[in-house]
């Protein structure tokens, strides 16, 4: 077994002002991303609904490149809106 202590030595631990001076940014961030995970989310959800015209229709020329945009909108929307609701 080793000696060391399972906490962090005491120049590494954050400065109260440090952390005063922290939260309100971290709380205005939160404020700010909270709207944008919860639509992110919803258009994830509602967006795989554009495809199927597409798909009926089938994919010659620019149908191809739009439904190539839809694709790459889902999955920004996918990464964005993960943690929504948790």
């Amino acid at each position: 077994m080793s000696n060391s202590s399972p906490t962090a030595p005491i120049d590494r631990l954050p400065r109260p002002h440090e952390l005063v001076e922290a939260w309100p940014l971290q709380r205005s961030l939160e404020v700010v991303a909270a709207p944008l995970r919860f639509l992110a989310f919803w258009i994830a959800v509602a967006l795989p609904f554009l495809y199927l015209p597409l798909l009926v229709g089938g994919l010659q020329g620019q149908q191809a490149t739009v439904f190539a945009g839809l694709l790459s909108v889902n999955v920004a929307a996918l990464v964005l809106g993960h943690e929504h609701g948790r």
